[in-house]
Formats: C-alpha cells, sequence, structure tokens
C-alpha cells in the first residue's frame, strides 16, 4: 500500500530506496508541497511552495536536518509560488516552465484570485525546463513533462525508476485542474492528461498539488473529467 503516514512521509514507493518525501499540505487553500531529500544527507528539494507557510516548512527542515537547495514550481499559481521568495537566493537553484513567466514575473496579476490583502511577491526562475528534459537528482532521472491546460506551464516531475508522478494541478483524484481561470482552456487539459498522464505505465503513483495521492490506472478507470482516447 503506498500511502501518507501522520508525519506525512510517503510511504512504501517501489524503488524509493534512500529517498524521501515528505508531504504537507499548507498555505491558506490546502496546497500540497512535497519536500524530498536522501537519508544521511542535508540538501533538499522543496517542490511548490505556498504562502504563509515558512514556519511549518522551517520546523520539518530543522527536525530532518535540511537545507533548501533546489526549487520546483510545477506552475506559476500564486497557491503553488507565493512563499518561494523566502527561500530562493544566491546557491538555490529554482525550476519552472517558460510558459507561466509572467506569473512568476509579476504575480501580482492574480491578486484577484488570490486571498484578500495578501502580498505576492516575483520568484526569479534560475533554470527554465521545457517539456522531455531529463533532469539528474542525486543519480536518479526525473523526467519533465509538460501539461498545459490548467496554466500554461504546469509541468509534471515523472520518476520513472520510483513509479511515481509529481503532477501539479493538471490532474486531482478524481478530478481535474479548473480551466475557468486565466490561460486555461479544457480541451488542451484534456488532450495533456491523455497523452501525458494516461500514458504512463498504470502503476504510476500520482501525487497531485491539492488532495490525495491516486495512480494512473485509477484516473484512468474512473476520472469522470477526462476519459482515455
Amino acid at each position: 500500500m503506498f500511502g501518507v503516514g501522520e508525519s506525512g512521509e510517503l510511504r512504501n514507493l517501489r524503488g524509493m530506496s534512500d529517498l524521501q518525501i515528505h508531504k504537507m499540505e499548507l498555505g491558506p487553500i490546502g496546497t500540497n508541497a512535497f519536500l524530498l531529500w536522501e537519508d544521511g544527507k542535508h540538501d533538499a528539494v522543496l517542490i511548490d511552495i505556498p504562502p504563509l507557510s515558512k514556519h511549518e516548512i522551517d520546523s520539518v527542515l530543522a527536525d530532518k536536518g535540511l537545507k533548501v537547495a533546489q526549487i520546483w514550481l510545477t506552475h506559476g499559481h500564486w497557491d503553488h509560488i507565493a512563499g518561494a521568495w523566502e527561500y530562493a537566493g544566491e546557491g538555490v537553484e529554482v525550476i519552472g516552465h517558460r510558459a507561466d513567466e509572467i506569473m512568476f514575473r509579476d504575480p501580482g496579476i492574480m491578486s484577484g484570485f488570490s486571498v484578500p490583502g495578501m502580498e505576492l511577491k516575483p520568484v526569479t526562475i534560475t533554470r527554465w525546463v521545457e517539456d522531455g528534459d531529463e533532469m539528474e537528482l542525486w543519480g536518479r532521472k526525473v523526467k519533465v513533462l509538460h501539461c498545459p491546460g490548467h496554466c500554461p506551464g504546469n509541468v509534471l516531475f515523472y520518476f520513472k525508476q520510483q513509479n511515481f508522478a509529481i503532477t501539479g494541478d493538471a490532474i486531482f483524484a478524481g478530478s481535474i485542474g479548473r480551466t475557468d481561470l486565466p490561460g486555461g482552456d479544457f480541451p488542451t487539459l484534456e488532450k495533456a492528461i491523455r497523452e501525458q498522464i494516461y500514458t504512463l505505465p498504470d502503476s504510476t503513483r500520482l501525487l497531485p498539488g491539492h488532495g490525495p495521492q491516486t495512480s494512473v490506472a485509477q484516473e484512468k478507470g474512473s476520472n469522470p473529467f477526462v476519459r482515455p482516447a
């Protein structure tokens, strides 16, 4: 069984070996952030950083003896990036897709869709990624899969050997990312899910930007919004 323990660690990922993942549901609308690290090492990757979450993230970092070395952003919506400025800085690589550049550079354009009065600060991306890029994380290959439609720059980070993907807001357990926000488009998202997610092995576990984990097989079999072609 693949699940989330009380502490937030994702348990029993096939092929995980010493790679650890800690899931945190953070910010005013319950956005999932994921902290990745290796046992016995101190560098960590933080995937998505919601606003108003520094205290909780810092607590986990201190408890595990970690520091943030890389920030990977699945897309540019405020609830996934508004805390990034607190961890970005010299020596910290920040990854994102250029199609969401305007939201990273000028997040204030999302103020009408965020919590009233929240200050949204820009995020400087130090490495732009594209569909099909292969990254290496501590000797493990991670493939970038572009999955637009919820917004132009949503990407998945696919860990083939470990059999999971961190999906941003493209797909959820029994649902999909909303397409009524600026830059959203349902036919685009439907196509991307069919071509980028439903073509992954059925056993691939999907770790979405909101809500519980799911799997490719589960969504292909029961997601009411996008059926397999």
